[in-house]
């Protein structure tokens, strides 16, 4: 694990927003212009892993809420749930890790918090749900577990099960 200290909190004004660069234009510039208004909507809840020691965003993730239609799971998941058009589960939107502190083991470690803040809700949810931004995303996702849904290739799920399994 890194030598560093960090905190993950919930995005807030003191955080410097501005100078995080993590090599995607997209997520840089969401968590600089959108992540405050997104929060501030509901819409979604961003997070950072914050450095206590440079005072930096070392990373960050976004949680909102979702559903899935039961018709795009595969069918043996389909035949263990009720028989609801659509399931509820939760959209990881965004996950990243500034330029400078890639390499460290900082996205599995964020993940991992993903995936417990989530278990630990008292908000039903049946799955945590990505959509890869590309191949790499995509690898990293199925490296820790998640499942392309038949017929999307950057659209990824977990299973809850899964989740409580892995933490039990």
């Amino acid at each position: 694990m890194p030598a560093f200290a960090y905190t993950i909190e919930l995005l807030n004004s003191g955080h410097n927003r501005v100078d995080f660069r993590c090599g995607t234009e997209v997520l840089d510039r969401y968590l600089r212009e959108q992540a405050g208004q997104d929060l501030r909507r509901y819409v979604a809840t961003p997070f950072v892993l914050h450095d206590l020691d440079t005072n930096q965003i070392a990373g960050y993730y976004t949680l909102a809420a979702t559903s899935i239609q039961v018709e795009d799971l595969p069918e043996a998941l389909r035949a263990r749930l009720p028989r609801y058009p659509l399931v509820p589960a939760t959209l990881l939107g965004r996950l990243a890790v500034d330029e400078r502190f890639q390499g460290q083991g900082l996205g599995a470690f964020l993940l991992v918090d993903v995936l417990w803040r989530i278990l630990m809700s008292e908000i039903a949810t049946m799955a945590v749900v990505v959509d890869a931004k590309n191949e790499q995303a995509r690898a990293f996702y199925e490296y820790h577990g998640f499942t392309m849904f038949p017929g999307q290739p950057q659209r990824l799920y977990l299973p809850m099960a899964t989740i409580a399994r892995q933490f039990s």
